[in-house]
């Protein structure tokens, strides 16, 4: 079946999905999405890798160490938490030679997420290591041939969108892939925008910009920066198991809701529900370098 929508970032691979991760992937292929699923860190990268050599299409993996991994400090169950036990984020090295040999397989279409969260951020030695992981992840993203997918998340003071293009806009013209990376779950303005676009970068939505706007907001925090970027270098995801989509906000996430978040795009930039569906689908398949 060819798709009709893609998930380019979500994560079937975690716990959230213990009891029912095969139905899960099969609703979303009988409804025509396809998807990539992401690791964060040794475990979920390899897991995710392993979901996909159980379909023939339609499920891609990216491989690749969050920055909140390379600390002991995140607390979520629904990631690799098992029965309610307490999960902490592992505090791992970007082990190298294990993420290429991972990155290694067909199905392997980005490296990542990787990049810089500066909203947990405990001292100059947490940012020191999630800049230096970063930076090994760009090294492996191009010498693979495939793009990043970025975590970038600012807090402390700090702008990780102002820091990541500090590290990437030297390293860009390395890249063989259509596209250098995506800014995943983008959550900036235009201003921080702008420097990634002339990059050569997409961005991808999540269902927050379904959402309604915050009190004493006119319009949704998210629909000047959907307007104003081309539809060519917009993306759709879920970033499953989080920030279902309206109307199924509250409720686990997957991804057949992408269709919520595509069908939020149109409307938004006020064209054609399945004109946009078209182009944000030949933009996911141009960047992951897959032929329909």
């Amino acid at each position: 079946m060819q798709p009709k929508y893609f998930d380019v970032h979500g994560h079937v691979n975690f716990a959230a999905y213990k009891g029912d991760r095969e139905e899960t992937i099969k609703r979303s292929l009988d409804s025509g999405v396809w998807m990539a699923v992401v690791g964060t860190q040794r475990d979920t990268a390899k897991s995710a890798v392993a979901l996909t050599e159980q379909y023939t299409d339609g499920v891609y993996a990216i491989v690749g160490l969050h920055p909140i991994h390379t600390d002991k400090s995140f607390h979520d169950e629904e990631e690799l938490g098992d029965g309610g036990k307490e999960f902490t984020s592992r505090g791992e090295l970007m082990e190298y030679a294990y993420y290429r040999d991972l990155a290694k397989s067909s199905r392997v279409v980005a490296i990542g997420e990787c990049g810089l969260d500066f909203f947990r951020l405990d001292g100059e030695n947490t940012r020191a290591k999630q800049e230096n992981a970063f930076r090994l992840q760009i090294q492996l993203a191009k010498e693979v041939g495939k793009p990043l997918m970025l975590h970038l998340r600012s807090g402390s003071g700090l702008s990780a969108y102002n820091e990541a293009f500090k590290i990437l806009k030297s390293e860009v013209a390395g890249f063989s892939t259509a596209h250098p990376g995506d800014l995943h779950f983008f959550a900036g303005g235009i201003d921080e925008a702008k420097p990634f676009l002339d990059l050569g970068f997409t961005f991808s939505f999540t269902g927050a910009i379904t959402y309604p706007p915050r009190k004493g907001e006119t319009e949704r925090s998210y629909d000047a920066i959907v307007r104003y970027l081309p539809i060519d270098r917009i993306l759709s995801e879920t970033d499953c198991p989080y920030v279902a989509p309206v109307p199924y906000r509250g409720k686990r996430n997957e991804p057949v809701y992408v269709a919520e978040v595509v069908k939020k795009i149109a409307q938004i930039k006020g064209e054609e529900p399945e004109t946009v569906r078209e182009r944000v689908l030949e933009n996911a398949l141009r960047f992951f370098g897959l032929g329909k």
